[in-house]
């Protein structure tokens, strides 16, 4: 398997090279030279395949032969080894409940095969590899904690200061060894700004073994398709495939489904449901796109304004936006929605929402009111236990702190604190 360049203005390159660059020299993202198509007959019998083999099938085809298959199947294996259970919610909505792995969240998926890859890499690579990350919330974590004490790599995480909650930043700060976290004031879209401008830079290019973990790397990207796979295993009714709707900030996970779809999984219907930071929803309404500056939520890891993603979403269409909204609809959900959404799920079934779930939820209530019969997931991408005041008020009773959670609050916080502005960054990372 070959990428491509979305600026279309670099060589191609294949996985391997893909993944260590993060980004190609002319700045665009790595795209696959083909979508694969899923065997039919796998899609047949799915239910009765292991997930690690399911695993190892679908992303044997990206990763081509840079890397050997015992060590693939060694890899998705130990990416995947954690429960993703589908759980039937009401009638109409189930939820894939992503949080099961080391860090509660669904990151944790993409940063276990992306770390797990460049130690692979890194037995054959001259020198250090350097991973720089923005994070709204739980990429940090989940980053932390699959890269902690990979030979080879070292890791920084730049997370904005006040805007992730107690949980995600001790995740992200506590790590030690490896790990250096950057608490940068300023906004999700300014550290994502610093990581960019940190990928442009001559300087830093020659003096540093430059690579990303955010979605823009294809070894975080491509294997959230995997969620979308264990989705349809466990769905009862084949013949009527489910709508699925995605909580989205950089919207990585969306398009990673829409890979699996366009390779031939069966999928109704996508859904992009998004705080207010709704730039693609907007873009799906009016076919106009514009970044804004991100507004901080409740549900802050979707709180991103100018999505990295959205030139992949376009890239699976052909740039058609007829044919991307007749596969996506996008709405945006208010903070206000998503309290109460999470208060009403509680009081009739019991289960609990995260926000980001629970934004996913409301717009899947929206859009299957008008439609009998449908029925939909959710992918419920966090732990509620890491949103413990929004949740908490919503549904009118404590938590109960799950063990990994709990074990943080005894770890000292370790962040250098640092100011919006590349300049800064770029002194620090050269200095080191």
């Amino acid at each position: 398997m070959q990428y491509h360049s979305l600026n279309k203005q670099s060589p191609s390159v294949n996985f391997r090279e893909a993944t260590i660059a993060g980004q190609a020299p002319d700045k665009g993202l790595y795209f696959p030279d083909h979508i694969p198509v899923i065997d039919p007959a796998l899609l047949q019998v799915i239910a009765d395949v292991s997930r690690e083999e399911l695993s190892f099938r679908i992303m044997r085809p990206y990763v081509g032969d840079a890397i050997d298959e015992e060590s693939l199947f060694r890899i998705v294996s130990e990416t995947v080894g954690f429960p993703i259970p589908l759980l039937q919610i009401n009638e109409q909505i189930s939820s894939l409940e992503l949080f099961h792995g080391p860090t509660l969240a669904f990151k944790d998926v993409g940063a276990r095969f992306m770390s797990r890859c460049l130690g692979h890499f890194s037995k054959q690579n001259k020198g250090r590899i350097t991973v720089l990350v923005a994070t709204s919330g739980d990429t940090g974590g989940a980053v932390a904690n699959g890269f902690l004490g990979v030979d080879g790599v070292d890791v920084v995480i730049l997370y904005p200061s006040g805007k992730v909650s107690a949980v995600q930043e001790l995740q992200l700060t506590t790590c030690g060894q490896n790990i250096t976290a950057l608490e940068i004031a300023g906004s999700f879209d300014d550290c994502q700004s610093m990581v960019k401008d940190a990928f442009m830079d001559a300087d830093l290019q020659r003096t540093l073994q430059l690579t990303s973990a955010n979605s823009i790397n294809v070894a975080r990207w491509l294997p959230q398709q995997l969620y979308y796979l264990f989705a349809y295993q466990q769905w009862q009714d084949r013949s009527r495939p489910p709508v699925i709707a995605v909580p989205s900030g950089n919207f990585g996970n969306l398009c990673a489904g829409l890979m699996a779809f366009a390779g031939g999984l069966p999928v109704t219907h996508f859904i992009a449901a998004c705080n207010v930071n709704d730039a693609v929803p907007e873009y799906l309404r009016t076919g106009n796109y514009s970044a804004k500056s991100a507004i901080p939520t409740i549900s802050n890891a979707m709180d991103v304004g100018a999505p990295s993603n959205f030139v992949r979403l376009l890239e699976i269409f052909g740039n058609d936006h007829q044919r991307i909204v007749e596969h996506i609809t996008g709405y945006t959900v208010t903070d206000d929605q998503t309290r109460q959404t999470i208060a009403d799920i509680f009081r009739s079934s019991g289960y609990v929402l995260d926000p980001h779930g629970a934004v996913a939820c409301y717009a899947l209530q929206q859009f299957l009111a008008d439609k009998p019969g449908r029925k939909g997931i959710i992918l419920e991408t966090a732990h509620p236990v890491k949103f413990p005041e929004t949740v908490e008020a919503a549904i009118g009773q404590s938590l109960a702190m799950p063990e990994a959670a709990t074990a943080l609050f005894g770890r000292q916080k370790q962040a250098i604190k640092m100011n919006a502005g590349f300049q800064e960054l770029k002194d620090w990372l050269m200095s080191r």
